[in-house]
């Protein structure tokens, strides 16, 4: 496929997902060990021009302020142009050094404000880029050993830094990005369950969930089943999918590990009705970045037609029953089969 021949999220055929990624995917990483980092530097700009090269990515979800710190909107939007892509997503740094003790949640008011306000200026951006949502990440938000903090505290300025900036910004949909934790040991916002009823507190229209298939791997969940309780609530604004070996936030190729879980997953949000776009959240540290997410799309678009091959009636009927070497059956049969072709093509 071209990159003239890419289907916008608004006027696509309503069967074919549209495929995504978090623009960081084409970034260069760092660990605690490889503190020089795994590839040369890159800028967004360098980062998009490597989205680019993927067939079959239509939007990307853009870090903010935009790596390096001196680039600007007007820049970004012609990058995005000369690849044609569409930035679905705007993500603000409050997560860095400076929010050490908590962005929403820190202890200093004037920290505090800092990161409403950078989160506000990322909306104001997300405005000019006509994104669809603005993605809340509070990594640093939460706490690292007990009787450290005063968890009716935390969490009463958590929902209150949340409602503030979707008041603010009634036309504008935010997103939540739960995790059990990293970089702090316990986040305010660690699950579905958590975030749902942290919404609910709220008592605003335009904040949701975005699951992260990984964070919910790691957090213990089911993946499957916590997008039910999000779809079911009208809640789940987006996913980002990665895979991990359950003891990390691995951000590996998709299906790599979880490959039967996270055919479930897709099949949850289909038979829930659910049409946003299937987005890749990789950190490709030793693995080239653009073969990567090629890797992931051509796994997602597997999903895609394995769900189309799918036994509903046989699989209902399975299910009734709590039959589960029979679901497995029949899952692994619509499943391999999209697998097998899609190798061969």
């Amino acid at each position: 496929m071209s990159s003239q021949q890419r289907i916008d999220i608004h006027d696509r055929v309503a069967d074919e997902p549209v495929y995504g990624a978090g623009i960081w995917h084409f970034a260069t990483y760092v660990d605690r060990y490889a503190t020089d980092g795994y590839g040369d530097p890159r800028t967004i700009l360098d980062a998009i021009k490597l989205a680019g090269a993927v067939e079959d990515l239509s939007v990307v979800d853009l870090n903010w302020p935009f790596p390096p710190g001196d680039i600007s909107t007007a820049e970004v939007q012609q990058a995005l142009a000369e690849q044609n892509l569409r930035a679905i997503a705007v993500t603000p740094e409050f997560y860095t050094g400076k929010f050490a003790k908590g962005g929403f949640t820190n202890p200093d008011p004037a920290i505090r404000r800092q990161a409403i306000d950078l989160v506000a200026g990322a909306a104001e951006v997300g405005r000019e880029l006509g994104v669809d949502y603005v993605k809340l990440w509070p990594g640093q938000d939460g706490y690292d050993y007990p009787f450290q903090a005063d968890y009716t505290d935390l969490w009463g300025k958590s929902v209150g830094a949340v409602r503030e900036l979707a008041e603010a910004f009634p036309d504008l949909k935010f997103a939540i990005e739960y995790k059990p934790r990293e970089p702090r040991n316990r986040m305010v916002f660690s699950s579905v369950a958590r975030t749902l009823l942290a919404i609910q507190d709220m008592g605003v229209d335009n904040v949701g969930v975005l699951l992260d298939f990984g964070h919910s791997l790691y957090g213990g969940e089911t993946p499957a089943e916590a997008a039910r309780l999000a779809i079911a609530r009208d809640r789940l604004f987006a996913i980002d999918v990665n895979d991990n070996f359950r003891g990390w936030d691995d951000d590996m190729v998709v299906g790599s590990v979880h490959l039967i879980e996270t055919f479930e997953f897709f099949f949850a949000l289909r038979d829930a009705g659910w049409q946003g776009v299937w987005q890749l959240d990789q950190f490709p540290f030793r693995e080239d970045p653009v073969e990567a997410a090629r890797n992931g799309i051509r796994t997602m678009r597997a999903f895609h037609h394995a769900l189309g091959y799918l036994d509903r009636e046989e699989l209902a009927a399975a299910q009734s029953a709590q039959d589960a070497l029979g679901a497995q059956r029949i899952a692994k049969r619509a499943l391999f089969r999209a697998l097998a072709e899609s190798e061969s093509v």
